[in-house]
């Protein structure tokens, strides 16, 4: 099964050809579905054009809402392009505690290197940065280097993981609330007094259990490994005794956040160099496989501002 649009594109050739108009191209950008659930190759177009391109941009728009996460092969962009590209569809923010590219703001550096084996120790699914009161709309993550076995990423259709709860769970979650946190995930490692300034910067934001997606209006499982705990949860509908409060609560959220594990709801990428993945942060999460011997694994992201959640 294949997606068709009409936009305009280069051709992706050897060497730097020139922009090719859509009245000579027709329909020329292709998207390949990779599971039933989530995740498609696009084919035939160059993001460095996208980034310049506003008729091509609102056609990717159009693959990424249906999609959820798109994948493209053999981006020999800039960086310039790359942030360009992002900023098609809004402002840049940048990582309070990974660094950035100084010359690029909003350009993360995600680099892995076998120089530092404690930075490794990390993972899990997550949708990024929920510790903010706006989380991202999106993601465009490109290889820079990559092992050669190793190293994919999981990105998860959140969606279709709340989709497919029991109806008695879909009621008890109903108008939960949940705090999501970077001190507790990001600082966690950091000495006290720097834990304690990064969360003074962000104070735990708080989000419903189940958001609703601002465009396609579709409900989403919005819980994940920044998630500490209910807010809301104890209640007289909830809690028999004061003692049951926590085991009740943790051990919902924990069944909560354990869906992402769901291969059913997933997709999983095997990076190349210059590859790139464009995610809607709104309804995914994902996971950056550590299975790699120590080698360098470099990655560059543009995370693009959200909105509030509701």
């Amino acid at each position: 099964m294949t997606t068709t649009t009409t936009s305009p594109i280069r051709p992706q050739k050897a060497g730097s050809p020139a922009i090719v108009p859509a009245a000579v191209l027709g329909d020329a950008l292709r998207a390949e579905p990779l599971t039933c659930t989530i995740g498609a190759e696009v084919f035939n177009v160059d993001l460095g054009v996208a980034a310049r391109d506003e008729a091509l941009t609102r056609e990717i728009r159009i693959l990424l809402l249906k999609h959820r996460v798109l994948f493209f092969r053999d981006q020999d962009i800039s960086r310039a392009d790359h942030v360009a590209f992002a900023r098609r569809f809004g402002e840049l923010e940048d990582h309070p505690v990974a660094g950035s590219d100084p010359e690029h703001p909003g350009l993360v550096q995600i680099y892995k290197s076998p120089e530092v084996p404690n930075d490794r120790y990390e993972n899990s699914f997550h949708c990024d940065a929920t510790w903010r009161e706006k989380p991202p709309f999106g993601c465009v993550l490109r290889c820079v280097e990559t092992p050669e076995v190793g190293g994919d990423t999981i990105w998860v259709n959140m969606v279709a993981a709340y989709d497919r709860l029991p109806a008695t769970v879909k009621k008890q979650i109903e108008g939960l609330r949940a705090r999501h946190s970077i001190e507790a995930s990001f600082g966690a490692a950091m000495p006290i007094e720097k834990r304690l300034a990064l969360h003074a910067q962000f104070p735990d934001a708080e989000h419903p259990v189940v958001r609703t997606h601002p465009e396609t209006r579709e409900k989403v499982l919005f819980v994940n490994a920044f998630t500490t705990h209910f807010t809301n949860f104890h209640t007289a509908a909830n809690v028999r005794f004061g003692q049951d409060y926590a085991p009740a609560a943790s051990q919902l959220l924990h069944y909560l956040i354990s869906q992402a594990a769901i291969p059913e709801f997933q997709v999983r990428w095997r990076w190349k160099k210059n590859s790139v993945a464009f995610w809607d942060n709104r309804s995914t999460q994902h996971y950056a496989v550590m299975d790699y011997p120590p080698c360098h694994r470099k990655m560059e992201r543009a995370g693009i501002v959200g909105e509030a959640t509701y």
